[in-house]
């Protein structure tokens, strides 16, 4: 599904072999870094490299405080603009993670998610103070691929749990702090550079939408309902104003259900704003652990 064009970015051309290069230089030069003291033989003996990198890679998974900032900063700008009311971080005692209060009083809640092709992306509950809940992708692994990642996030994993569950999400955000960077072009910007919004001295490529249907589509009762529209999931209208998306890169995700023999399948079909249909997935049965 890597070439199936949901999102407009992709990984760079040759990104990969770069990252491969890097990781073999850093492993040989290892044994030369640091105060450990060890001849070489000691320091392959000790797994002090394998130790160490295990240990990064715990404390990247486990930090929130980057993509935390992120969302901070980004919220912080449509505030400081009077485009919402107020904003709260709520993930120290809610399920999920933000609260916007927009004007005219709704309440849009946010689940902050990694890479969608996690598990952590089926984990979710929709607030019942929520006059609109949207799940936040922020990936912060440079070397993943933006397009399987929207792929799995989306058909395999949230339109799955959003039928079996009937638990209503009413749209995905992917943007995060490495959009538009050289590990993440941003089509958008290298067409115009001028889409760009410079927040805490970085420039910012407009954000991606994904709209999801307005009720829980069900195989006997509701098989295909009608998605949102941008302009009635609010907050997501007044984030796409401020950070210039237009209407035609918003997607609307279409989600079907149907009974087939014992099975219940769901089908997603991805539309453009414009009406360009992008990709229509084939009928997946639901699988889900018991």
């Amino acid at each position: 599904m890597a070439d199936i064009p949901i999102i407009p970015c992709k990984s760079p051309d040759g990104w990969k072999e770069v990252v491969d290069a890097y990781a073999k230089d850093l492993a040989t030069a290892a044994p030369k870094i640091g105060r450990h003291g060890l001849s070489p033989i000691e320091f392959e003996e000790s797994g002090l490299f394998k130790s160490a990198i295990e240990r990064i890679r715990g404390q990247t998974a486990a930090s929130l405080k980057t993509k935390q900032r992120f969302i901070d900063s980004v919220l912080s700008h449509l505030k400081d603009a009077g485009l919402i009311t107020k904003w709260e971080f709520v993930g120290s005692r809610e399920r999920h993670d933000y609260e916007i209060f927009l004007k005219g009083g709704r309440v849009c809640c946010i689940e902050a998610k990694g890479c969608l092709d996690g598990n952590n992306t089926n984990i979710f509950k929709r607030p019942q103070n929520a006059d609109e809940f949207l799940i936040w992708s922020l990936c912060q692994n440079p070397g993943a691929n933006p397009r399987h990642n929207a792929w799995s996030g989306i058909h395999t994993r949230l339109s799955a749990e959003i039928i079996a569950r009937k638990e209503r999400v009413d749209g995905v955000i992917i943007w995060d702090m490495l959009c538009g960077t050289i590990a993440r072009p941003c089509p958008k910007l290298e067409a115009n550079k001028a889409r760009a919004t410079v927040i805490d001295g970085k420039p910012l490529p407009p954000p991606c939408f994904y709209l999801f249907p307005r009720t829980i589509p069900d195989p006997r009762n509701n098989p295909s309902p009608k998605c949102w529209n941008l302009e009635e999931v609010k907050f997501l209208s007044v984030l796409g104003n401020a950070f210039k998306v237009k209407d035609e890169e918003v997607v609307k995700v279409s989600i079907e259900a149907r009974m087939y023999d014992a099975d219940v399948q769901r089908r997603t079909v991805y539309v453009t704003g414009g009406g360009k249909k992008l990709h229509e997935s084939n009928w997946t049965a639901i699988r889900r652990a018991s």
